[in-house]
């Protein structure tokens, strides 16, 4: 017998064994709670969120902690120049590419205890899993833990993950926040930027990535469906706009004399929202973000300067609103007096599925007996950098009341368990 096809006969035997247990909801939840010691605030509880920004002191500490479950586990640990946790598991063939999965742990200021963590978590169980039960797979597997997956640097994304696809902007390196330079916030967390070409992931060099998330949406939780599989990751387009007016003393300029670009800006702001709204879609529009100078109670505002971000899976129909906003901003504009600059800041292209392992996903689920949806994602994740090498699926489970980014972000425990099941599954058969 050829050698492949003795290793193979290994893997299926492997594979026919005893059955796996499941994860269990205790276990997830008993380490859910104690990574969310790190970034909690003084006195606080599970239940009063987390504050675990990338790069920082808190960061630091849970990336050890999670360096640690990664030992306990017998994987393989490595962190690579972009500061990315690997937690390698040899399996029968190893010539054959991996099966990665994972998220982060990096959280926004004042978040919650699941965005990212869960599927972290989850993926550190099924290497856990395996160990304790002496399963070996046919494929070998790798979780990761991906490096500030949230905007707070430099209001930048999907840092890590960025950087393992090729995807850093030039100079971003130097980049500035909280008055520490990027470069030196990847040293921080055992990265090397001055070698950030090792950090590249080459096409080829994994089978496939999968990522367990909560939904941070109410979709699921609504309709009561324990799994969300998800079809891809919207594009998203975020532009500043600059408001320009005059400012002017508050009691003696009249009403209709003023350049206000406050005003302006508050209309352009509806005109985001009328423009997203008249048509059919799954499309969003958000004014996040809002500037006013000089900011003062006595003096007509000056100028503003504003976020618009739009997000759909479908780039060509972002470009279609963006058109019929700049189309009202200048109708604006002309009326207030004022001048409106649009730019665009950035654009994060939108990510599919892989059929195939929707398909994976699906089968796990049905075998669990949870019943299923298929659903976009209208939040960026480190998924849509991934699908840029490799296919890639993402599994979404319930957000009480659509909740994230907050305190209140809440999932319940055996869904937590439930996602982290159909996720040990679908591994599972990517692996074989």
């Amino acid at each position: 017998m050829h050698r492949r096809g003795f290793i193979g006969s290994l893997a299926a035997a492997s594979l026919s064994a005893a059955p796996l247990p499941a994860i269990d909801a205790t276990a997830l939840q008993h380490e859910l709670t104690a990574l969310s010691v790190f970034g909690r605030p003084p006195g606080g509880t599970f239940q009063s969120g987390v504050s675990r920004i990338g790069y920082s002191d808190a960061d630091i500490a849970a990336r050890k902690f999670i360096t640690g479950l990664m030992d306990a586990a017998g994987a393989q640990v490595r962190v690579d120049a972009a500061g990315n946790i690997f937690a390698h598991r040899p399996g029968l063939d190893p010539s054959l590419p991996p099966v990665l999965f994972g998220s982060h742990i990096d959280s926004v200021p004042n978040g919650g205890n699941f965005d990212g963590d869960l599927g972290s978590l989850a993926s550190l169980q099924i290497l856990r899993l395996l160990q304790e039960n002496r399963h070996l797979t046919r494929r070998p597997l790798t979780a990761v833990i991906w490096a500030c997956e949230e905007a707070t640097f430099a209001g930048a994304s999907l840092n890590g993950s960025r950087a393992a696809a090729g995807r850093l902007l030039p100079g971003e390196l130097n980049h500035v926040s909280g008055g520490l330079v990027k470069a030196e916030a990847i040293r921080r967390i055992g990265g090397d930027p001055s070698r950030l070409e090792n950090a590249l992931i080459q096409p080829g060099s994994y089978h496939a990535y999968l990522e367990l998330h909560i939904e941070q949406g109410g979709t699921l939780a609504r309709d009561s469906v324990p799994i969300g599989v998800v079809d891809g990751i919207v594009a998203i387009d975020r532009y500043e706009a600059i408001v320009t007016g005059l400012a002017n003393h508050a009691g003696t300029t009249p009403m209709a004399d003023r350049q206000d670009a406050l005003l302006a800006a508050a209309e352009l702001a509806l005109a985001v929202r009328e423009t997203v709204t008249g048509e059919a879609g799954a499309q969003v529009g958000t004014v996040g973000h809002m500037e006013v100078s000089p900011n003062a109670a006595n003096v007509i505002p000056g100028q503003v300067r504003m976020s618009i971000e739009l997000r759909d899976l479908s780039s060509a129909k972002l470009e279609r609103l963006m058109e019929k906003i700049r189309s009202r901003a200048t109708a604006i504009a002309a009326e207030s007096k004022t001048t409106i600059q649009l730019t665009k800041m950035a654009h994060n292209a939108s990510a599919t599925a892989a059929p195939e392992i929707q398909r994976f996903i699906e089968a796990a689920a049905a075998k669990l007996r949870l019943n299923t949806r298929h659903l976009p994602s209208g939040a960026g994740h480190d998924a849509q950098m991934l699908a840029t090498l490799m296919p890639m699926g993402m599994i979404f489970v319930p957000s009480a009341r659509g909740i994230s980014h907050s305190p209140k972000e809440l999932t319940s425990w055996q869904d937590c368990a439930n996602g982290a099941n159909v996720m040990l599954q679908t591994v599972l058969q990517l692996a074989r």
